[in-house]
């Protein structure tokens, strides 16, 4: 679950953006700041099964805009290199480890 929850949490980063300011609220509060459904639905004065499924569909829809964008492969791949790239610089290559540390911070 918490694997999900994290890659629900950057696909939602990447592209909240093409979201509507309802889903961007419900997504906010449920994985972020960890609201129940219930607690959603009194403070947005419609039903839990309501905000479920807004909730659902929007869960449908991020991993449709990854699926065609790649846009959190691709920052994982980067990710990924990045660490390789840091793991092979001696330690008295600061001014390469600098740059990767910049590189890090672009995402």
């Amino acid at each position: 679950m918490l694997e999900k929850t994290t890659r629900i949490n950057y696909l939602f980063d990447f592209y909240q953006a093409l979201l509507t300011p309802k889903q961007c609220d419900y997504m906010e509060m449920y994985f972020r700041e960890d609201y129940s459904l219930g607690e959603i639905s009194d403070l947005s004065l419609v039903s839990r099964q309501a905000v479920y499924d807004n909730i659902k569909r929007t869960e449908t829809m991020l991993e449709s805009y990854e699926k065609k964008l790649h846009l959190y492969e691709k920052f994982m791949q980067r990710a990924a290199l990045i660490e390789k790239m840091e793991e092979t610089v001696p330690d008295n290559e600061r001014d390469l480890l600098h740059m990767l540390n910049q590189l890090k911070e672009l995402d």
